[in-house]
This record gives C-alpha cells, structure tokens and sequence, in this order.
C-alpha cells in the first residue's frame, strides 16, 4: 500500500451525509447476509413444494403461473420475487407493522399483476387458441416485480419532501428523431441477428438466466447507445468553442481533507495558468478536526495564477459548505470541484466555451482513478461505461440527469434562482442538475474534460460510498416526484427516472437471482428447464461485458479491457451494496400515495434547500 493509500486509510470518512437520520437507518455487517439466509430458505421451500406430486398438477410450469403458456422458461420468476420480497421486507429498516405492511403490498401487488397477466393469456388461448410464451410472461413477470420493488419502496420509505419543479419546455424535435431512429435500427440488428441460424447464436440464447432472452437482447442496448455516443461526440467536436475566459468561482467543499488538499489546490493553480482567466478558489473548510484550514490556506498563498481563500462553515454537512459558497461566489460561473479530485489542467479552458452558448447550464466531464489502490482498476472500467459512454450518450437527446460533483461547472444564477443545494439527504449534486435541465438548459458531458477523482481504498469506505450514492436515487425521485407523476411529459421524469429506480431493483436483487439461478443448478428444482452453469456465469457478464469493451475502445482507454476480470467482480460487490443500501431506507407502515399527492398539490411548508 502507497503512503497515499496509508493517509486515506487514516481519515474518518464518516459524516452527517453518509446515512441522513430522517431518511437512513443502520445496516449492520449481518443484516444483508441473514436477509440472503432467508431468502435461500424461502426459495427452497416454494421450490421443493410446487414440484410435489400434487402441486405439480396445479403449477405444471413449476412457478405459481395460473394459465397455460407455450414452451418454458429458465428459472420460477415468481417463486424468486416472493422470495425476495419478503426476506427484504423482514429485514428491511422500520417497525413490525411497517416491515410487514411493506411485505403485503409488494406481494399483493405482485400477485394481482401476475393474475391479470394470467387471465390475459388463457382469454387469448380461448379467442385466438394460441397462448403467449411463457418465458415471455416470465421476462414480463420480472420487469413487473422489478417496479413494483421499486416504486413501493420509493411510497413507502421514509423520502425527502415533494418540490415543485419548475419546467420550461423546449423543442424535443431533434432528440425524439434521434432516439426514434437509432432505437429503429438497434431493434433491426438485434432481429437480425438473433434470427441467424447459426449454433453460435443458439448457444448464446441458452447461455441466459432470465426466460432465455437471445444475443439479440444483448445487442439492442450496445447499438442503441453506442448511436446515441456517436452522435454526442459529433456534437461535442462540432461545437462552436470561440474564445470565452470570463471570470470563475471555484467552490470545494472540505472535511478533514489535509492529506490532499495540498494537490487539489496545485492541480486547480495549473488548469487556472492554462485557462488564462481570472479564476478564485473558495475553500469552504466545513468543521473539519485536522490541518486543513492551515494547509489550505499556505497553499492558496502560493498560487501562481489562482486567488482564493478559505471560509470556515462550522455546519457539518456537504451542502451547508456547497450553499455557504454559492453564497460568496461573485463571478457569474461557478466550478463546484471535490476537495479529493485533482482537475486536469486543461478542465477550465474545455468546459468555459460552452458557456457562450447561451442554452448551455451544466457542463462536466470524466473521472478517472489515481491508480494503484484496490479498486482503482474496476473503477476505471466503471466510469469510462456510466459517465464516459452512457452520460455522454444521453447528452444526444438532452437526457442527462445528473453530472458528479466531483467537476461540474453551471451559472451560478442557476443554483441560486432554484435555491442552493438541496441539505439532508443524498444526491444533491444530480438534484440541482436535474432541475437546471428541467428549466431548458442543455447538459453536455465532453468525455475530453478528465479530472482525477479518488477511490475509496478499503472495503468499508467504499461500503460507505455506494450506500450514499445507490439510495440517492431514491431521495431525487421522491423530492422531485412531479416530473414522474406531473403532467409535463419529459424525457427525464417519464422515462430517465423511471428506467434508474427499475434498474436500481434489479441490481439490488442481483446478487439473490444468482444464488436463486444455483439453487435451481444446483438441486436440478427445475427439471424441465434445467439451467446450465454457464446462465448463471452469463447474467453476471453477458451485457456488461460487451458494454465494458465498447465503452474503453470509444473513450480511447484499450487497456482499460484488462481490467474485465476485475470489474465484473466489482459489479456483483455493487450489486451486494445496493442490496444493503436499500436495506438502509426506513419504512413506514402508512405508504404514500405519490400520484394522489400530487393531484392535489400539496407541496411541503419546508425551505426548498431542506429536504
């Protein structure tokens, strides 16, 4: 381990925005293990039961399908969902009443769409005399359970406060084109190519876990994106980039960050020589224990090209520190920089020339890991898929959602009109990116803007990071429930948000359907659909590997692919944190009726930056 990995060790990661008390409860080390206990114990259970004799004849598909299908499925969908739902709901954050309240509505939810799924087939089966595949119904089944996990959650936890979100619509025109016509062509080349009668494609539809879905699945996403990333990029080098330096404010919030505070104050130094404008550097040093304060200061004193200064923000908490600078920012553009991200030196002079474009209100780039530690190579592949590929795919079709506050530059008019930066829970830096897109501003992601941004070394700081990160998803979608719920018919809030609470589910129940697809292998409870070894290898590399390779050979990072290995390793670890990180959300016995709220207007009495 390096002298730096050492330091990181040495500090306390823990703060007020790690778990926020109204909405976070404690997870123990144990709670998502004897979760996954009981799950396994629940599955079998229900597995070994529907392959009785007797219960066989009522369930012949062994799986609680109440119609008759054509052909089979991989594994019991629905077996596994209850499974899960219950075990969740038991060791979920929260009263008795509430867990168990949580539990029946999931599973009543579940059941009642699975009947109407059902009577929908056999009324087909009786019109037409043909039913529906059943490993249709269960790919169906799935992305229902999936959503019902989600959005149950998101009524039924503890969330931040409806806001009122301001939109301003603007021509959807160009983005709707786009999005119609590579989603045209990506559904024609997964056709086709899951239509070829070649043993390789037959290999790789067995090669599934969920209802036998084909290499043309696995295709659509990669071409789909991979469109969308292209015709980002043309945007990106066709932009018109004149000659736009104005003055910048640089706010960094900071916490106990003497080991580093030195470099990040010497890497914003060098970007400001190489911007050439007038650039201050605002250290809003939030109650920290160390040296930081003094360490920042000496260091702002030997700046070169920059001026700053240090302000003290005794109010523990990022945004206290992030609305303390918004506050003493007088330049009309504001860089929000992390104190633990090192800037290229080439970050202001990429990102400012957007700013002449008038419709332009967030711009940011890609981190990249330092090196060395023990997930910095994971990572690498990580970011290069999420903001490298996907982010700047989005920005095709003003999509984005949300751009880290790692590096992330706006008009300080922006955060200051929607009133600062959201405190008390998690995601405030994607909240205040979300509704600046909202407002028609354009969100651009130039994946030449990199900047160094650290890795958590340990297994309990990055535990502690996903848990923050996997649950904010949730805090945004409830705070600004109107854009799911609202009338306005937007990308982001009818689709975008939408798609991450699904997907959201189906990370936090990856790790359960791996243990589920082996229980099945294992104790061959499926014989009629007997699933290989290789599925349950596939659902943990099949899409994610290919989007990997793709995204490392479009950013220019082809070394990034010998990190495969390991980041597909990482992904199930994520997978076990988001797990934990919704075991953290603390429920409530009475779930809110989100659409009902907003019907009737009711918007919370609290300040807008209190969530």
């Amino acid at each position: 381990m390096s002298d730096t990995d050492d330091k990181r060790e040495q500090i306390n990661f823990i703060s007020v925005d790690s778990a926020p008390k109204r909405f976070a409860g404690a997870v123990n080390d144990w709670q998502a293990p004897k979760m996954l206990l009981v799950f396994v114990a629940l599955a079998t259970l229900q597995l070994w039961l529907v392959n009785l004799e007797g219960a066989a004849r009522i369930f012949p598909n062994h799986d609680y399908v109440f119609s008759l299908h054509e052909g089979r499925h991989a594994i019991a969908i629905r077996i596994f969902l209850i499974s899960f739902f219950v075990s969740f709901a038991a060791f979920s954050n929260g009263g008795t009443r509430g867990r168990v309240m949580f539990g029946l509505d999931m599973i009543l939810t579940f059941l009642a769409g699975c009947a109407v799924f059902d009577l929908a087939n056999a009324a087909a089966h009786s019109v037409i005399g043909q039913s529906l595949s059943l490993h249709f119904s269960a790919i169906l089944s799935g992305l229902f359970g999936f959503a019902i996990y989600s959005f149950k959650l998101l009524e039924r936890g503890l969330m931040p406060a409806r806001i009122r979100i301001e939109h301003i619509p603007v021509s959807q025109g160009r983005a709707f084109w786009r999005i119609g016509i590579t989603t045209l062509i990506a559904m024609f080349v997964s056709i086709w190519v899951g239509g070829m009668d070649i043993n390789l494609v037959e290999v790789l539809r067995q090669w599934t876990l969920l209802g036998g879905i084909g290499p043309g699945v696995f295709l659509f996403l990669p071409t789909l994106f991979g469109q969308l990333y292209l015709l980002a990029v043309y945007d990106v080098w066709t932009a018109k980039t004149p000659d736009f330096r104005p003055p910048v404010s640089v706010i960094v919030p900071a916490h106990n960050e003497s080991y580093i505070i030195k470099d990040t104050i010497n890497a914003m130094d060098a970007a400001a020589l190489h911007y050439g404008g007038d650039v201050h550097i605002l250290i809003m040093n939030n109650n920290s224990t160390d040296d930081t304060e003094d360490i920042a200061r000496e260091t702002l004193d030997a700046c070169k090209a920059a001026k700053g200064r240090v302000i003290n923000v005794p109010k523990p908490g990022k945004s206290n520190a992030l609305n303390a600078g918004l506050d003493a920012c007088e330049t009309e553009f504001l860089v929000r920089v992390d104190a633990d991200t090192l800037v290229g030196k080439d970050n202001f002079s990429r990102a400012m020339p957007y700013f002449a474009n008038p419709q332009v209100g967030v711009v940011g780039g890609v981190p990249v890991p330092p090196g060395g530690a023990l997930f910095d190579r994971a990572r690498l592949l990580e970011v290069l898929v999420k903001h490298g590929f996907y982010s700047v795919a989005m920005g095709a079709v003003n999509g984005v959602v949300g751009i880290p506050g790692m590096f992330v530059v706006y008009r300080t008019h922006h955060p200051r009109y929607l009133g600062g930066f959201v405190e008390g829970m998690n995601g405030e830096d994607t909240d205040i990116s979300l509704r600046i897109g909202e407002l028609g501003f354009h969100s651009v992601v130039d994946p030449r803007i990199r900047y160094i941004s650290e890795v958590p070394s340990s297994y309990s700081h990055m535990r502690e990071q996903r848990m923050r990160w996997f649950r904010s998803i949730y805090h945004i979608s409830s705070r600004c429930r109107d854009l799911i719920y609202g009338p306005n018919k937007t990308l982001r809030g009818k689709i975008i948000l939408p798609y991450m609470l699904i997907n959201s589910a189906r990370r936090a129940m990856l790790v359960p359907l791996i243990l589920y697809g082996a229980l099945e292998w294992g104790l061959r409870l499926n014989p009629d659909s007997p699933i290989i070894w290789q599925s349950i290898v596939a659902v943990t590399t099949g899409a994610p590997a290919i989007m990997a390779v793709l995204a490392s050979l479009l950013n220019g990072v082809p070394k990034g692919i010998l990190a495969l290995p390991e980041y597909l390793i990482f992904r199930v670890l994520r997978a076990y944190f988001t797990l934990e990180s919704m075991l953290s959300i603390l429920v409530d016995e009475k779930g809110e009726d989100l659409e009902h709220v907003i019907r009737r207007d009711i918007v919370s009495d609290r300040p807008i930056r209190v969530a």
